[in-house]
């Protein structure tokens, strides 16, 4: 049976539990063994009658998991995996910490020795207790620990049990334990004390997280931040909102959107902290919680197997911190690759919440600011309990003190001499004490007669009155702060936690950055690690070993979409395949990129079998995957003449020339796709021509017609988008450059790829303008003085220093005519404020240059006064129709070829050719592109209001 039991407990449970069900099944095992190694029957005791039946020497088990199948899950979830929200301890924990106690003497106690303490109380085995205990000791809480603990980052094991040491920390033994508040219950055995749940006066569970399986039901709970705890806690108690969210021990990064307060349904995503070294070195130095470098290193060498990601060498130098070196393929960009990293490796993971606790002999499910809560109002009623018990033991020593000394006072001693028995010595004292009764606080009991005769003469001797009345002038003092630390309990509990807090929170700052995650298309990000083909003929298309015969279409991924479109204007949009199968006389095939907007179809398709010729541009942003789509108007027998795929939206001219007829005045026309605006997918297009098409030429390939791209940088991902999602930094195309400001005093110039990364330290992205002049204040910490410089930013993708490490950045400015106020204070105080004319006052240099000081007085603050922006030009009634008639062209185009070369000949204005995108006059300014403030510093609205202390204020 033992046997049976340890297969369904090793189904249920997992390691995260601490005890596992096999320790169990060898408990059983040993029960059966009287220490000779021969099996022993144990003798019948009626307790499994009704689970056995006699046939002769066989017993059969009959209705185990029918009858107690409940009992046993029940006995799993209680004794096992779940922890207990009154001290968040599993029993294993609690007996564990209960047994170090125990043995506690200061000094450090073998773990081996501690395990074998621990079994007094924990009916299982000998490994499960120790790997509790070295989980609990890596937890670096409750455990002083000494030796090899293994490493939760390398996920190195700890050492055999008999070379590790361990004892508990001050943490512990000032919040854990209290014999006078612990509620006691009997050891398995009956033979010692155990306590049923541990007084502990913190949120333990929330801080230590948890994590078990029992049956058909399991508990995860995060881990979370030390001060964080206390401070809600705090909150809580103080009657105030508050918010928890995980702090892992191993670091990383943390989108917390999805955390659903830890109750199941939430998620968090949890990133390793990935940084660049060189365009070819990338550097992880944080990892995601429940993974160790092992892991992460053996899921990039995979990722690099399967050709999802393109690497020359990965190194693991991880020590006390973590370090793992990537050498990116010469080919591969280093951003392209982070993204990859988090979409193809362990880099990223994500991690489902289930807090489940134990209330009430029964398990819970409540959210981490409902266990939160519980704990502040636990610790409330424990440290009351204390103090109601204090205050009892001070009444108690008040008695005993005042007994005394009206007893040695008053020389009552005296009434015992010639008592006989010591029934009269007791009946005599309380006879004498009768005068000096009202004087007390309670009752004389035969107790405190009987300790007032055991007193010794030479105590009586040398009894001090002004000694004992100041020990009972003190004692009442305490009893007044206790009484008064009742009627306060809230407080006092506050004041508890601050206490904590102040001696125990140092280097527990949070370890885990929150950020906002932005998603990752995996298609995006995949290296090229196949090659497409089509045999167009036959309709097959795909990636594997039996296409490689076919026609070459381009290099892919293994889990691109493609688009095919067949020659009757039919198109679909699959996953590739090793080959696939979509029609006869497949037309065009290519990668498909979801939610494309600048990737524009110039479609030229004739309507039916004898129908008329129509010409449309379109975008195909995102379909149903493997649903057929028609990009003609779905007429039988139609036909694409020509279409091209322009991943910028250009607009070539093509030379069209007609089957001769009469009647027909031109039989070449050109057809300038430019003067087409590009519409929806569904759209039918604009009539080209009536007459049939003998052949088509390309005359001229196009540029762009969708001008700049608007580009915006959201501050919670750091990262680059066209979604207008964050701070709109202008319309980029071309050449055009990004300046990028960090807070360690340095910049770089960098373009407008939306897939590349920011450094952590990011304070300020913007468009970079070689001519624009950056007026810079700073404190120079070695000379102690203020000073100014003006530089322009250099053409660099290296970081460039601007000012020295121990400088303080003050403020910056990068719109001319601005003036520098100048107050002073100290010594100085009377002079006047001195106004700087920025531009005047020094001249423009290198970023390396020091600059020139400002004052050798002592400074009190610094304002930045900047000139008004000019209101921006109405635009003319001339200009407005201008606008209007471009409007118009763009938007209703319906020309025809039948009146010979009308296509040419109404060239587009510059409006439409963009499709409908307005000129720079008309763009929205932000600061950087009207040459105004570089660095918003929470300004209020009239930048001659801007205060700035330079002793307060350090923007980077």
């Amino acid at each position: 049976m033992g046997g049976d039991m340890a297969d369904e407990a090793a189904d249920e449970m997992t390691d995260g539990a601490a005890d596992d069900m096999a320790d169990e099944g060898a408990d059983d095992a040993e029960i059966g063994d009287d220490g000779s190694g021969r099996a022993v029957t144990p003798a019948k005791s009626g307790k499994f009658d009704r689970l056995t039946q006699d046939e002769g020497d066989v017993r059969k088990l009959t209705g185990m998991y029918k009858n107690w199948f409940l009992d046993y899950a029940s006995y799993v979830i209680l004794e096992r995996a779940v922890p207990h929200v009154e001290d968040g301890l599993k029993p294993v924990q609690r007996r564990i910490l209960h047994a170090m106690k125990v043995v506690d003497d200061g000094r450090y106690n073998k773990v081996a020795n501690l395990v074998g303490q621990t079994m007094q109380y924990h009916p299982h085995g000998d490994a499960s207790i120790k790997d509790a205990l070295v989980q609990l000791g890596q937890k670096d809480l409750l455990i002083d620990c000494q030796g090899n603990w293994g490493n939760i980052l390398t996920g190195d094991e700890a050492a055999a049990g008999r070379y590790i040491e361990a004892r508990l920390s001050k943490f512990a033994l000032e919040v854990v334990f209290n014999k006078k508040t612990t509620e006691w219950m009997l050891s398995y055995d009956g033979r010692k004390e155990e306590p049923v749940t541990l007084p502990i006066k913190f949120p333990l569970l929330l801080a230590q997280g948890s994590d078990g399986i029992a049956v058909g039901l399991a508990s995860k709970i995060l881990p979370h931040n030390f001060n964080e705890l206390i401070n809600a806690a705090i909150a809580h108690l103080q009657g105030r909102e508050f918010q928890l969210y995980p702090d892992f021990p191993t670091g990383g990064m943390a989108d917390v959107s999805r955390y659903n307060d830890g109750l199941r349904g939430g998620t968090v995503k949890v990133r390793a902290k990935i940084s660049k070294i060189d365009k070819r070195t990338l550097a992880i130095t944080e990892i995601p919680y429940t993974t160790t470098t092992e892991s992460i290193k053996d899921s990039i060498i995979k990722a690099n197997d399967k050709g999802k990601i393109k690497i020359r060498k990965v190194d693991d130098n991880t020590a006390d911190k973590v370090e793992i070196i990537i050498q990116v393929a010469p080919d591969e960009s280093s951003d392209k690759t982070i993204d990859a990293l988090y979409a193809f490796t362990d880099c990223e993971v994500s991690i489902a919440p289930n807090a489940c606790v134990i209330w009430d002999e029964k398990p819970h499910f409540l959210g981490v600011s409902e266990i939160l809560r519980r704990s502040a109002e636990h610790t409330r009623s424990l440290l009351g309990l204390e103090l109601k018990i204090r205050l009892g033991e001070l009444n108690e020593a008040w008695h005993a003190a005042s007994l005394e000394r009206i007893f040695i006072e008053n020389k009552l001693y005296q009434l015992i001499e010639g008592c006989k028995t010591r029934e009269e010595a007791y009946a005599a004292v309380d006879k004498g004490l009768e005068p000096f009764k009202k004087r007390l606080r309670r009752e004389v009991t035969l107790e405190d007669v009987q300790r007032l005769t055991e007193l010794k003469f030479i105590r009586i001797s040398r009894y001090d009155s002004e000694k004992a009345d100041n020990e009972i002038k003190q004692i009442e003092e305490d009893i007044k702060t206790t009484q008064y630390n009742l009627e306060h309990l809230t407080e006092y509990t506050v004041a508890w936690y601050e206490r904590i807090r102040d001696k125990y929170g140092k280097g527990r700052e949070r370890r885990t950055e929150l950020r906002e995650f932005d998603s990752i298309e995996a298609t995006k990000v995949a290296v090229t690690n196949a090659k497409l083909y089509v045999d167009r003929a036959e309709g097959f298309f795909g990636i594997g070993k039996s296409m490689k015969d076919a026609e070459f279409v381009c290099d892919c991924s293994d889990i691109d979409d493609v688009i095919v479109f067949t020659k009757d204007g039919r198109y679909v949009i699959t996953k590739v395949s090793d080959k696939a199968f979509f029609d006869k006389g497949i037309y065009y095939i290519g990668v498909f990129k979801r939610n494309d907007e600048r990737t524009i179809y110039n479609v030229l398709y004739r309507d039916g079998k004898n129908g008329p010729i129509m010409m449309k541009r379109c975008a195909i942003k995102g379909i149903t995957r493997d649903k057929e789509y028609d990009i003609t108007k779905g007429t039988p027998k139609s036909e694409i003449l020509y279409m091209s795929v322009n991943p910028n939206g250009e607009a070539e001219v093509l030379k069209v020339y007609f089957k001769p007829r009469p009647r027909l005045k031109k039989v070449i026309v050109d057809l300038d796709f430019s003067t087409l605006a590009i519409k929806g997918r569904q759209s039918q297009g604009n009539l080209f021509s009536r007459y049939g098409i003998h052949k088509i030429v390309l005359k001229e390939r196009g540029t762009s017609t969708l001008g700049g791209q608007d580009i915006w940088f959201d501050e919670d991902v750091r990262r680059l988008n066209a979604d207008g999602r964050g701070r709109l930094l202008g319309e980029f195309k071309g050449d055009d450059k990004l300046i990028v400001w960090t807070a360690k005093n340095q910049y770089y110039i960098t373009g407008y790829d939306l897939g590349q990364h920011f450094p952590d330290d990011t304070t300020y992205v913007g468009r970079y303008s070689p001519d624009r002049v950056y007026s810079l204040c700073y404190y120079d910490q070695g000379q102690q003085y203020y000073y100014m410089k003006r530089f322009t930013a250099e053409l660099s993708d290296k970081m460039q220093d601007f000012l020295d490490p121990e400088d303080r950045f003050v403020c910056v400015t990068e719109r001319a005519g601005a003036t520098l106020e100048i107050t002073y204070k100290g010594a100085h105080a009377s002079r006047p404020a001195d106004r700087i004319d920025v531009d005047e006052f020094v001249g423009v240099k290198s970023h390396r240059a020091k600059g020139k000081r400002l004052t050798t007085y002592e400074v009190d603050t610094l304002r930045m006064i900047e000139p008004e922006l000019p209101p921006e030009p109405e635009p003319s009634e001339d200009e407005e129709a201008d606008g209007d008639m471009s409007t118009e062209t763009s938007g209703g185009n319906t020309q025809s070829a039948d009146n010979a070369a009308s296509v040419s000949e109404k060239p587009a204005s510059k409006e439409a050719s963009a499709g409908g995108i307005v000129s720079d006059a008309g763009l929205p300014r932000t600061g950087s592109e009207a040459g105004g403030v570089a660095f918003e510093i929470d300004r209020p609205k009239g930048d001659a209001d801007q205060m700035i202390d330079p002793e307060q204020l350090n923007l980077f």
